[in-house]
């Protein structure tokens, strides 16, 4: 009996999906962070629009996870928040970068080896969505940054989010 009920439910369609505890805990290191966002996050393009130039309550870990979506904010907040769990050394924290009009971005740093990675995945433009570094500072981010923005080509500063 049991059998069938595995073929009628995989028939049907119905999917187990884990939820954002049961899959952190599988997750090793900053590599399953960056391909769940690379395979199953997208830009929430709606909030986006809603939200341009301001900076929206963030979504937690849990509803971005669930919703799969989200923008700049919640992106940040989800790597640090699940880089700091996988493992507290990342020393995973919130970036902002201050472009001007109101306007910022934020992004997720985290150390590897002594060395800085910036993890950006809540942007709609692809030059700058991945994980980058090694960098030796900020400064040097944000420079990397300037030169890889389709449009921001200043950004006046940045610095952690406390």
């Amino acid at each position: 009996m049991l059998p069938f009920l595995f073929l009628f439910l995989f028939a049907c369609g119905i999917i187990f999906v884990k939820s954002y505890e049961e899959t952190v805990t599988r997750w090793k290191s900053y590599k399953d962070v960056a391909t769940w966002m690379e395979k199953d996050f997208s830009l929430d393009t709606e909030r986006f629009k809603r939200f341009e130039g301001t900076l929206p309550p963030p979504r937690t870990p849990e509803e971005t996870f669930k919703l799969k979506s989200g923008i700049y904010i919640d992106a940040a907040i989800f790597a640090r928040e699940t880089l700091n769990r996988i493992d507290p050394t990342y020393k995973a924290k919130i970036v902002v970068l201050l472009i001007g009009r109101g306007a910022n971005h934020y992004v997720c740093s985290f150390m590897r080896d002594a060395k800085l990675f910036i993890m950006d995945y809540g942007t709609p433009y692809k030059t700058i969505v991945g994980v980058h570094g090694p960098f030796n500072s900020l400064e040097e981010y944000k420079v990397f940054f300037e030169k890889n923005h389709p449009f921001i080509k200043n950004v006046q500063a940045i610095t952690y989010l406390r």
